[in-house]
């Protein structure tokens, strides 16, 4: 079973990492989701575009109950994830996590509220976990620096075909095409990119809070508001660098997806950057150049860069970013979550492993 609050109509990567792989699953697994759907909703504070679910801890359980899962995978912290949690640990059912948004590092750059008390409680909800995943090894290590406890490193994937494959979207505005797309939030840091001297013409895809100041401090870029994959894809293939100004996010899969389109990449040598575009983990503020990219502390000199970087090259770089990989990659480390919990309750109750007694998917 698969819980997570991030979901349509959301428009993120962590929704559509489950809405993806929550299809691939369904082929060699019995898989139930919990999700929004069907629950009432009040706006998140502060970021009234994700709806938060209003769900009784007897909904719930009732639901976990009925399907009676040989293991929970709890996909993030919110409302439905804590609900789940708490039922897990009164039930004793084994259950993983992970660890896709920084929040301590979102929270801080809104409010004043010290990082470690952000991890306390992050570290509080994840170290029950039979395992917490993550997005690259450099995040599992350092979550545990940090106090985190069995985290494993989880290959995330995108729909390479959706975005490998179609038109491009045409733009009446000088080349070269320089775009972001994602949140349009504080977080995600745009001014760094918004405010550089380039060539061209800037665009940005996506909704969010801070689409409104933006637009009026930067009246030069074109934002295009929300896209869905296929249009996404369009604008992606039609672009010349994608720049990715964020140095909060724990992958970033726009920028997979940008590379399966074949447009090179531009940004920060930030943990899911390097992972994504191949470059050591080591990385200094000086210039990194791969075969699909540019990482720079100097985010200008990165997306001037990274215009000399072949399609080609670019392509074949998303193309290892595939969901089947994903898929592979999470249920390997579910089943071994799964087989532990398991054989340690098997001692005690004298009966095979699993909650519902068939094997765990």
């Amino acid at each position: 079973m698969i819980v997570t609050d991030a979901w349509t109509p959301q428009i993120n990567g962590v929704a559509r990492t489950y809405q993806w792989l929550s299809q691939i699953l369904r082929k060699s697994c019995q898989l139930e989701m919990i999700t929004p759907e069907g629950f009432a909703a009040v706006p998140m504070p502060t970021y009234p575009d994700i709806r938060l679910a209003l769900a009784s801890p007897a909904a719930i359980s009732a639901r976990i109950e009925a399907f009676t899962p040989d293991i929970v995978h709890i996909a993030t912290e919110g409302p439905l994830g804590l609900l789940a949690r708490r039922h897990c640990r009164r039930k004793q059912i084994a259950f993983t996590s992970c660890y896709h948004t920084r929040y301590p590092e979102y929270i801080n750059s809104r409010f004043p509220l010290p990082l470690a008390w952000s991890y306390a409680a992050l570290r509080r909800f994840h170290n029950r976990a039979s395992a917490t995943l993550t997005a690259t090894p450099e995040l599992a290590r350092e979550l545990r620096a940090r106090g985190f406890t069995r985290t494993q490193h989880w290959r995330r994937g995108i729909n390479v075909r959706l975005f490998a494959q179609g038109e491009t979207r045409r733009f009446d505005a000088p080349p070269p095409y320089f775009l972001y797309a994602g949140r349009l939030a504080v977080e995600k840091n745009l001014p760094a990119f918004l405010s550089l001297d380039l060539p061209g013409t800037k665009i940005v895809a996506g909704e969010g809070p801070a689409r409104a100041s933006l637009e009026k401090e930067f009246p030069d870029v074109h934002f295009l508001g929300a896209l869905d994959s296929a249009q996404l894809g369009a604008v992606y293939r039609a672009a010349h660098v994608f720049v990715f100004p964020s140095l909060t996010d724990t992958f970033g899969l726009v920028m997979a997806e940008a590379l399966a389109a074949g447009t090179p990449v531009a940004a920060f040598p930030t943990s899911g950057a390097r992972a994504i575009l191949g470059c050591g983990e080591n990385a200094s503020g000086a210039m990194q150049i791969a075969s699909c990219g540019v990482l720079n502390e100097d985010l200008r000199a990165a997306a001037l860069r990274a215009l000399d970087i072949p399609r080609e090259a670019c392509r074949l770089a998303g193309a290892q970013h595939s969901l089947e990989a994903s898929a592979d990659s999470f249920l390997k480390i579910i089943r071994a979550a799964a087989l532990e919990a398991h054989t340690g309750k098997t001692a005690a109750a004298g009966r095979p492993y699993g909650h519902n007694g068939h094997q765990a998917a």
